[in-house]
């Protein structure tokens, strides 16, 4: 099959396709024809180090995938050969989701959205599941809370506004000026130029800051929080700032999540959650994938197509 593969770290020209094994499906697995492969900044922070992830013997790229399960294992009982499904394989192992085929544990997948394409499904699993478990799995945001989303018009940001939203929050978003109009439209109440203004002279009584910058971001948010308040930080555990008494901060790394994934995909169809794709590229420029996206400057999320 064909693969995108490192074979040295290094910048987006140290991707390179080639033809590889396919592979087969063990115990409790699904072999997955791959219809579109979302992209992430934690694609191009591994292949610029190889750190933070686990490799196989083939140091194959990429976490998102939707597709259609080819063949099914012994032991799986809840897919079948021809179900449209979608997600975020083996994170943080590497899946290798850049390819046209891919083995996954069959619980690390669920039924595609009815009304996604392919390529708008494989755009929300990673990001989408990382904001669902920062706001509803660990700061349980509820109706009415008032919740801060850094970066809200991009990847994660942009679903999570939509999710704070369909928990009943008040959602405060910052973006440049040219994305607000979209951040409001996803449901934003307010949204803070964050080139012209310091969100911390804006914004007070704040009950849930998600944070996807950390460093100085999240340090002056952790003062916004009313007692009772939580912070939660993606960078990595390092941008945990100390939180003053009465409130708490964590940080938080995606999991595998198939019923996490089934409650997105009600979100969207039932029209309450929708991904923005930003660039759609085939699989063959997967580099000038991550060299858009390595810019900073991507609204929503970059998909490669495969079939």
């Amino acid at each position: 099959m064909r693969a995108v593969v490192v074979e040295q770290w290094g910048g987006p020209e140290k991707l390179v396709e080639r033809e590889v094994e396919r592979p087969e499906p063990g115990l409790n697995e699904v072999l997955v024809r791959v219809h579109a492969a979302g992209v992430n900044p934690v694609d191009w922070k591994t292949r610029a180090s190889g750190a933070l992830i686990a490799w196989g013997d083939v140091p194959a790229v990429g976490w998102d995938v939707s597709g259609t399960v080819e063949a099914v294992g012994p032991g799986v009982g809840i897919f079948r050969p021809g179900d449209e499904v979608f997600g975020m394989p083996h994170f943080p192992r590497q899946a290798g989701a850049y390819a046209e085929y891919v083995v996954a544990p069959a619980r690390h997948l669920a039924p595609k959205p009815a009304s996604l394409t392919h390529v708008e499904a494989a755009a929300l699993p990673l990001a989408a599941l990382t904001a669902w478990q920062a706001l509803v799995d660990t700061a349980g945001v509820r109706p009415r809370e008032r919740v801060l989303v850094h970066a809200a018009a991009g990847g994660v940001g942009h679903l999570a506004v939509q999710i704070a939203k369909a928990r009943g929050a008040y959602v405060i978003g910052t973006a440049s000026a040219a994305k607000h109009q979209l951040v409001r439209e996803l449901g934003a109440d307010e949204v803070i130029d964050y080139r012209t203004a310091r969100f911390e002279e804006t914004v007070t009584d704040v009950d849930v800051v998600l944070d996807g910058l950390g460093g100085e971001t999240a340090e002056r948010s952790v003062k916004l929080l009313r007692p009772g308040g939580r912070l939660i930080t993606l960078p990595g555990p390092d941008d945990v700032p100390a939180a003053p008494e009465g409130v708490s901060a964590a940080w938080v790394l995606v999991e595998p999540d198939h019923l996490g994934l089934r409650a997105l995909a009600d979100l969207v169809d039932s029209g309450r959650l929708r991904p923005v794709v930003d660039t759609v590229l085939p699989l063959a420029d997967a580099a000038k994938a991550h060299a858009i996206g390595e810019r900073g400057r991507t609204t929503g999320k970059i998909v490669l197509t495969v079939v």
